[in-house]
């Protein structure tokens, strides 16, 4: 889970990263050069990855730490599985 202070910093990403979708729909309404689009989608993509990087981390730290603390075979399992699936998630949107 994260602490109060990371939601917080995360929550703030989130609202940022609204307004820059927003801020791509106000561009398409008002006709902007298309490079000027790609610009501000690419950072909120980026900002977004960025999320997903830190809550990740987060659940390596937490999650994961604490199944392999437990000593269930099955926990472990599961979150070695869960892992797996999420390392091979965001390694084919990145290629």
């Amino acid at each position: 889970m994260l602490t109060d202070d990371e939601k917080k910093k995360v929550l703030n990403r989130l609202r940022r990263i609204n307004g820059q979708v927003e801020a791509v729909g106000r561009m398409i309404e008002a006709d902007e050069p298309c490079v000027n689009v790609l610009m501000q989608l690419s950072a909120a993509t980026g900002a977004l990855s960025k999320v997903g990087q830190i809550v990740l981390e987060n659940h390596l730290k937490t999650c994961v730490e604490e199944a392999i603390r437990n000593g269930d075979a099955d926990d472990r399992k599961q979150k070695l599985e869960e892992l797996v699936t999420l390392f091979r998630k965001y390694a084919s949107t990145n290629t």
